[in-house]
């Protein structure tokens, strides 16, 4: 073992190196040889700190400052909290102290003392004092145990050996690797290590990680957000390795990453999503020309099953919210009954398929931008089936009045809704010349409720509560509210096959500062 040059920061300020010639001792707060060891090295660095320059390594900065304060340590004490001089110098076990030669190499004539024999470390210390000149050390010996075993180095600690050995080859993966026996199923070991929504995953191998991260020229240990409700660092490398789980390409990646970015800010408000009985779960939608690049589905069946890219991306999200946010059914996901969508749900937006402003250009994008939008669904989608208006009018009447059913029939102002409209829906419209600002007032107009009529009675206890309407005047009594407070709250998209008059709605969850509002966010590569 060779300690390499280093310059660490020292305990109180400034730096510290390795000296030439000189001792070092590595060494960590919570192992009891080292605090053993160090008075020892304090009484060193008084007696021959002068001559000969006597300093400490430790893997800890909070646990330097700890063995300091137990042994008045005034020696310096450099901070390896990275650990990788610990790493480099092929650091076991702790304590372990080092002759340095005035060339900065270890001396081969003193092995390192690893752990703490008393009888080696007097010869020790007896040929260093020979060595270079300097007066036997006065320790008291009697009053040092005469063995005693060392401790492991955080070094090679399982937690952070793969990351220093991954640093020291220059490869991107830092993450932990879990080792396998050769008789374990890998499938069944993932399952039992509660990484799964339910359904196998893909062994997310050093090979496969390293393939999916090729997806992005983003930096693996770059921080993309920080992922509630563990409020975990979550890099870039942590979600390629769940989208590997999940089964997508690498060209999948920077979509997956554009949608956690989103789904992990505070307007979109994941923990309150994953957290809340009524079983709410992000929609993704794709926008933008990579939609066709990453060949995803916006036509036949495309809430559905059968498209690798639809499938894939939206389990990814799931999946990084699961294994990294920590966001588990039973745990801090509450959900009374569950959503088939906590498993996935992404789809593209068949953009070419009608005339109107796309969602993402409605939401500030230009056309040419590929961004996902994430909306938080109660349920859905649910179909809105109308296989006979033949106006636009007609149309979002029938819309209007599917819409009503969100949550409650009786529920005006609650939530917001995605529409998502069939192409053959959009051929009715169109004709009428109806565009989506249309489809949203008449949606508006058709639901308007009195607010006697969305009272609470002895019919059906679900409405404005008495507290809330027994001091109003008949005039108040009868001001209409359309179903949602907005507009704006109505999302429109379109997507589905050529054939069928059935377009679909996500009803929504709680909206506002309350709850989850929409996000969108552009797709870089």
């Amino acid at each position: 073992m060779q300690v390499p040059q280093y310059e660490l920061d020292g305990l109180g300020g400034g730096t510290v190196s390795r000296p030439a010639p000189g001792l070092v001792c590595f060494l960590k707060e919570d192992c009891p040889t080292c605090q053993v060891v160090a008075p020892l090295l304090q009484a060193l660095y008084e007696q021959w700190g002068e001559q000969l320059p006597v300093v400490a390594v430790g893997q800890t900065a909070a646990g330097n400052a700890a063995l300091a304060q137990a042994h008045a340590l005034t020696l310096p004490l450099a901070d390896d909290s990275a650990l990788k001089v610990s790493f480099a110098t092929q650091i076991d076990t702790v304590p372990t102290l080092f002759a340095i030669g005035a060339d900065g190499e270890a001396d081969p004539a003193l092995p390192p003392q690893i752990g703490f024999v008393k009888a080696d470390w007097q010869a020790f210390l007896q040929d260093i004092a020979a060595a270079q000149g300097l007066p036997a050390a006065e320790i008291d010996w009697d009053a040092l145990p005469d063995w005693r075993p060392g401790c492991g180095s955080l070094s090679v600690d399982p937690a952070h050996a793969d990351r220093l050995q991954a640093e020291a080859d220059n490869s991107p993966i830092r993450a932990r690797k879990l080792a396998i026996g050769a008789l374990d199923d890998p499938f069944e070991f993932m399952f039992d290590q509660g990484f799964s929504d339910g359904l196998p995953l893909v062994p997310p191998t050093p090979e496969r990680v390293l393939r999916m991260l090729g997806g992005t020229g983003r930096d693996p240990q770059s921080i993309v957000a920080v992922m509630p409700p563990n409020l975990a660092d979550l890099t870039v490398e942590k979600i390629a390795i769940n989208a590997v789980m999940a089964g997508c390409k690498p060209e999948y990646l920077p979509v997956v990453i554009a949608a956690i970015e989103a789904i992990c800010t505070d307007e979109y408000n994941i923990h309150g999503v994953m957290a809340t009985t009524m079983g709410a779960s992000p929609v993704i939608v794709v926008n933008g020309p990579i939609r066709h690049r990453i060949d995803m589905n916006m036509e036949v069946g495309a809430l559905g099953q059968g498209n690798r890219a639809n499938a894939t991306i939206g389990r990814a999200v799931r999946l990084t919210v699961r294994n990294v946010g920590g966001a588990r059914p039973g745990g801090t996901e509450r959900s009374t009954l569950g959503n088939p969508a906590k498993f996935t749900q992404c789809f593209a937006e068949w953009e070419e398929r009608h005339p109107w402003a796309p969602l993402h250009v409605e939401r500030g994008f230009a056309k040419e931008d590929s961004t996902v939008t994430v909306f938080t669904m109660s349920s859905g989608p649910v179909l809105m089936v109308d296989q006979d208006s033949r106006s636009g009018r007609q149309l979002a009447a029938s819309f209007g009045l599917c819409l009503e059913a969100i949550w409650h029939p009786k529920a005006h102002y609650a939530t917001e809704a995605l529409v998502v409209v069939c192409p053959e829906h959009v051929d009715t419209f169109v004709k009428d010349g109806y565009d989506k600002a249309d489809i949203r007032a008449r949606i508006q107009e058709v639901t308007e409720r009195s607010i006697a009529e969305l009272a609470s009675n002895d019919d059906c206890a679900v409405g404005f509560q008495p507290a809330v309407t027994g001091g109003m005047s008949e005039a108040d009594l009868a001001r209409r509210l359309a179903k949602f407070r907005d507009a704006a709250d109505i999302h429109l998209t379109v997507a589905g096959g050529d054939a069928g008059k059935f377009s679909g709605a996500f009803h929504g969850w709680a909206t506002g500062t309350i709850g989850s509002q929409m996000v969108t966010r552009r797709i870089d590569d």
